[in-house]
Order: structure tokens, then C-alpha cells, then sequence
């Protein structure tokens, strides 16, 4: 018997991330330096939030281990909550969250590597905190700043506006893909194989019809093991995203990758581990697509991910 089809779940943007860590205290200093500020401290859960209108982006949990929590996804309307809650693996009751923002919730688990994936519908947005200035650059043919207006900036973390997407080794690529392109309005901006032709590694964007929306919002890759790769999150620009890696740097913390210019999305990198072990991203200027957009298909390779900054790390894809 065939198996039923249902509608797709439609998203609207990644909301936010969870994550455990044994030395909270740590993990807590180091969100604070990467650039993100307290929303809501509750003592063993600690709920990180950008300068953008969400809540929160990032909730960091004291635990026995050190532990990926999954992603959260808003979702459209609650009919989307509630055929997930009865469609989906796993799948809880919608319930009402008790996470800065409120609204309801449902949390479901991958049916390939069942770690957990969260969806909420009715989290009420904060006002934006900051709103950093869009700077006049003197280009050699064309001079935008004024005479005697100079660029001037301070040491400084690099503040976080949103969480932009979040990436996972997988330990099957097409049973992965098959679930989240057709239960969920996810398409792939690029899909990247190996030279044998099998794919094995993929980039999907939110399919929101013309609304411009991000280059990606969710990657995978087929590994031997199940793990989430890196949380990415937008600062400002790249002189903020410079300033960032240098108090990184200045703290001693440790840097994986960066700073350079990926090739698929086109988005500017900087990689970092936190003090659990974790990698996180600080990304700018990254493509934007619709639905007009081609998929891309390309092989994979060591000159596929970036187009400038430092020798790819032979661990990064591990």
C-alpha cells in the first residue's frame, strides 16, 4: 500500500537553536563574548538573544553531557503545529512554550538519526535593540563618504542579529533529503556529489514562493555518524564581523575556520569553537533567492567551499 501523502509543513524562518553543555558558566561567558546578550537567565537554562526581533536565538542548558538540542522552525499557522503533531515521527502534542516569546510548540524527531526538531506557531517578537548604521564606503571610481567623516569602531564582540541556519552530518543523504523536501517546503538552493555521481550533500532554502529568503537555512551531509556541524548567526557587517574575530581571538578561544568567502550562499565565514566543543558561525552578506532560483549541482571538492581566506581545515567535513 502506498503510504499517504500529506501537505507539506510550511516554515517560515529558523528560529532558534538548542544546545547542553556540562560547564555552563563557560558556555555562557563565551556566548557573550561570540556577541549574543542574556534574554532570560532561569539558573541551569540560560535563553540568548540577537539585537533582532526574536525572542531568543540561542538556549543554553546545564547538563550531565555535552549535547545538540536541535533546531526550532516557525511555522506558519497552527494547522501546520497540528499536522505536524500527527504526521510527523515521534511527533508531541502541540503545547504552549514556556521559552521567552511563548506561542505553542511541537517537537518531532528525525527519522533518519532521531535527534529532536522543534516547530513553533504564536511566539510574539521583541523591538529590535540596536539598529547599527550602514556605512558610506570611498571606492577608487566612486568617493561616498564626506570630507572629514572618518570610520571609527571599538573593540568590541560582534553583536548577533539572527540565527541564520544550522547544518548536520547524516548518516543516510536520501532517505534525509526524500523526508525534508517533501514534509516540509524546503528546496535546494545547490546539491553537491561525489565523483561518482551520488549525491551527498545539500543546501535547502525555505521554497516561500517569491518572498526573498536566504541561500540556505539547513544543510546535511552523508558521514558514518550523526552530529550537528555549526549554528550560524548574522552580524552587521564586515568590519563587525572583523572586530568579532579579533576579540575572539584576544580571548584565546578557538578558531576553526575563517575569515573568508564561501562560494555556495557567497556569505562571508568566520568559524569558532566554543568552550563545549561546538562549532558556531558569525556570517555576512550571504545570498538571497526565490523561487526562480536554479538548483545548482556541482562535485564536491576542497575548492567548492570557499573562494578566498584560509586553507580549508582537513577535520572541518569530519
Amino acid at each position: 500500500m502506498a503510504e499517504q501523502q500529506h501537505p507539506k509543513i510550511r516554515l517560515v524562518r529558523v528560529a532558534h537553536v538548542y544546545y547542553t553543555h556540562v560547564d555552563l558558566d563557560q558556555a555562557r561567558q563565551f556566548l557573550l563574548d561570540f556577541g549574543f546578550t542574556v534574554a532570560e537567565d532561569r539558573g541551569d537554562t540560560v535563553y540568548f538573544k540577537g539585537y533582532g526581533t526574536d525572542p531568543f536565538v540561542y538556549c543554553a542548558t546545564k547538563g550531565a553531557a555535552n549535547e545538540f538540542g536541535g533546531a526550532a522552525f516557525i511555522v506558519e499557522s497552527l494547522a501546520d503545529l497540528e499536522l505536524a503533531s500527527k504526521t510527523l515521527p515521534k511527533a508531541t502534542a502541540v503545547e504552549d512554550s514556556d521559552a521567552p516569546g511563548g506561542g505553542q510548540r511541537v517537537t518531532f524527531r528525525d527519522p533518519v538519526d532521531d535527534f529532536a526538531f522543534h516547530l513553533v506557531y504564536g511566539q510574539t517578537p521583541v523591538e529590535m535593540s540596536a539598529h547599527l548604521p550602514e556605512l558610506d564606503y570611498n571606492f577608487p571610481e566612486n568617493k561616498n563618504r564626506a570630507v572629514n567623516k572618518t570610520q571609527r569602531f571599538k573593540k568590541a564582540p560582534a553583536p548577533v542579529h539572527k540565527m541564520g541556519h544550522f547544518g548536520c552530518c547524516v548518516t543516510d543523504f536520501a532517505r534525509a533529503f526524500d523526508f525534508y523536501t517533501t514534509r516540509f517546503n524546503l528546496k535546494p538552493s545547490d546539491l553537491i556529489h561525489n565523483p561518482e555521481g551520488k549525491e551527498i550533500s545539500t543546501f535547502l532554502h525555505l521554497d516561500r514562493g517569491m518572498e526573498q529568503v536566504d541561500h540556505h537555512t539547513f544543510f546535511f551531509f552523508e558521514g558514518p555518524k550523526f552530529h550537528v556541524h555549526h549554528s550560524s548567526f548574522e552580524v552587521h557587517d564586515f568590519d563587525i564581523q572583523s572586530l568579532g574575530h579579533q576579540w575572539l581571538r584576544d580571548k584565546d578561544y578557538d578558531l576553526v575556520w575563517g575569515v573568508g568567502r564561501h562560494v555556495m550562499g557567497s556569505q562571508i565565514f568566520d568559524y569558532w569553537y566554543d568552550r563545549s566543543g561546538f562549532i558556531v558561525e558569525h556570517y555576512v552578506d550571504g545570498d538571497l533567492v526565490d523561487e526562480t532560483t536554479p538548483i545548482t549541482k556541482s562535485e564536491a571538492g576542497p575548492d567548492s567551499l570557499h573562494v578566498w581566506g584560509p586553507p580549508l581545515p582537513p577535520t572541518f567535513l569530519a
